[in-house]
């Protein structure tokens, strides 16, 4: 079966707009708390379950030899396709920002993306990234090596890049904080120190679209810790596509530890930035 970027792009907008439909029906006809995950703060609804079986049985019918790691499934469960036999997995979040979600504020999103290796952040290679928010019919997508772009309404695609660089102190900077009591606290204590330093600072509660905003220029860099895989995979695709560095820490990519994503002059300033603040404290284990 294939691999061509575009093609796999094509299949995850198809799939991605399906599924948003389904979270914007469920939201109009009220939202259930199914469980909490991490901490009691950390929901999961009936819809977000609901929404990633319909991204799986989508994904199985087209591309049963692909890999689906999920999260509300994990890897193959639920109707996924265990570790898969093409080398490839899709990585789903099917309703990214689901606090935002549950309170009705139109700011969350259906990721997908599909990787090349294994199921890794710190070593996978990413193909194709689509990240929708349904509420709002704003369309992020990119193929590797073809760039990134925004389709709005259902509208034509344009293209889409980051901002030009800008000084620190003219950085609107995004980020986002862990469900994880006492890791909060440390990553608020850090944003104190930084708030000083820049233009301003947004958290607006939904990784993947902060990282879309990176692309489209919305905000100038987007900085968070203990994400999971499918909180990052498409829009860092997206990210890059539209010139952005996204990273780990020094050397290492996007992980759980630390995801960066801004143009590539600021991107190396605020890291040796927050570095000094603070920001490279230990995290509890998962």
């Amino acid at each position: 079966m294939t691999r061509a970027p575009s093609e796999l792009l094509g299949l995850a907008r198809t799939i991605a707009i399906e599924a948003g439909e389904l979270a914007v029906r469920r939201r109009r006809e009220g939202v259930q708390i199914a469980a909490t995950k991490s901490t009691i703060v950390d929901v999961v609804t009936e819809a977000d379950r609901e929404v990633e079986l319909l991204i799986r049985s989508r994904i199985c019918d087209a591309r049963p030899g692909d890999a689906i790691l999920g999260e509300e499934g994990g890897l193959g469960e639920d109707g996924g396709a265990a570790s898969g036999t093409s080398g490839l997995t899709w990585v789903v979040d099917p309703i990214d920002g689901t606090v935002n979600y549950l309170y009705g504020i139109p700011h969350y999103a259906v990721s997908i993306a599909v990787v090349e290796g294994e199921p890794d952040p710190r070593t996978w290679t990413g193909l194709a990234g689509c990240v929708l928010n349904p509420a709002i019919g704003e369309l992020f997508t990119a193929s590797r090596g073809e760039g990134a772009f925004l389709s709005s309404g259902g509208g034509a695609a344009a293209p889409i890049r980051i901002a030009e660089p800008v000084p620190l102190e003219l950085a609107l900077i995004n980020t986002g904080f862990a469900y994880n009591a006492t890791t909060r606290g440390r990553q608020g204590e850090v944003v104190a120190r930084l708030l000083p330093l820049v233009r301003d600072i947004r958290r607006m509660g939904t990784a993947s679209l902060d990282l879309c905003m990176v692309a489209s220029g919305r905000a100038n860099a987007y900085v968070e810790r203990t994400l999971s895989p499918w909180d990052h995979a498409a829009g860092a695709i997206i990210a890059r596509e539209a010139g952005a560095v996204v990273k780990g820490f020094a050397d290492a990519a996007p992980s759980r530890d630390l995801i960066l994503a801004a143009e590539p002059a600021l991107a190396a300033v605020l890291e040796l930035l927050l570095l000094e603040l603070g920001m490279r404290f230990e995290l509890p284990a998962n």
